[in-house]
């Protein structure tokens, strides 16, 4: 049975991850026959956003904690990741992808990548094996790895951030999947695109069902 890790940046869209990403990911790996770990970050969230307004509250919360939401407890820090242990890694969505797991909401192509998720999308380039990336997320592997290939749907401005990176954007539609065969990056646009929740189940099953064809 295939792995998966998973990485979480929080919990919901304005300042961590996307809700629906992450749990049909989840669970269009169980559900195509593969499992999976969750995990994150142990660190403070860079801001939390009331949901209902959109407004800043002025309180803080932690990463890690705020994830284990999502993972019902069931949820490890980042920094214990170990790519030996696992066949593929996914990324969902979400602001928090671009404000807690690196700085490219403040910062576009000069961004910075938190360090355990640097670490962990070298360690699993390294080792040769598969990392899928949804909706902003794939700006993490713009950042990190520089010329590889991928989509964050058909924002203009994210793709030209991105490929000030130095990768190369392909412009996609609903629940397609660009595969960057050399590096085995797996990328779908998901909710930068204006989607429903069944069109993000669309994309999460098609980019775990292409993850696990390359694993096969």
């Amino acid at each position: 049975m295939k792995k998966f890790a998973v990485v979480l940046a929080g919990n919901g869209v304005y300042d961590g991850a996307e809700i629906h990403e992450a749990t049909l990911s989840m669970y269009a790996i169980r559900k195509q026959g593969a499992t999976y770990d969750v995990f994150a970050p142990d660190m403070e969230q860079h801001h939390v956003v009331n949901h209902l307004d959109g407004e800043e509250m002025k309180e803080k919360r932690n990463v890690l904690v705020e994830a284990a939401r999502i993972a019902r407890g069931n949820i490890r820090p980042l920094d214990q990741f170990d790519p030996a242990g696992y066949d593929a890694l996914l990324f969902p969505g979400g602001f928090g992808a671009a404000k807690n797991l690196s700085t490219f909401a403040f910062d576009g192509p000069d961004c910075k990548v938190q360090p355990d998720v640097e670490k962990a999308i070298r360690g699993m380039h390294a080792a040769g094996k598969p990392i899928a990336a949804l909706c902003i997320a794939p700006v993490l592997l713009a950042r990190v790895l520089g010329e590889v290939k991928l989509t964050i749907g058909q924002d203009e401005g994210t793709a030209q951030a991105v490929q000030k990176l130095g990768a190369t954007h392909e412009t996609t539609n609903h629940g397609e999947v660009v595969i960057d065969e050399k590096n085995k990056l797996f990328t779908t646009p998901c909710y930068m695109l204006d989607a429903d929740i069944a069109q993000i189940g669309d994309g999460a099953e098609n980019i775990v069902r292409a993850v696990l064809k390359h694993l096969s």
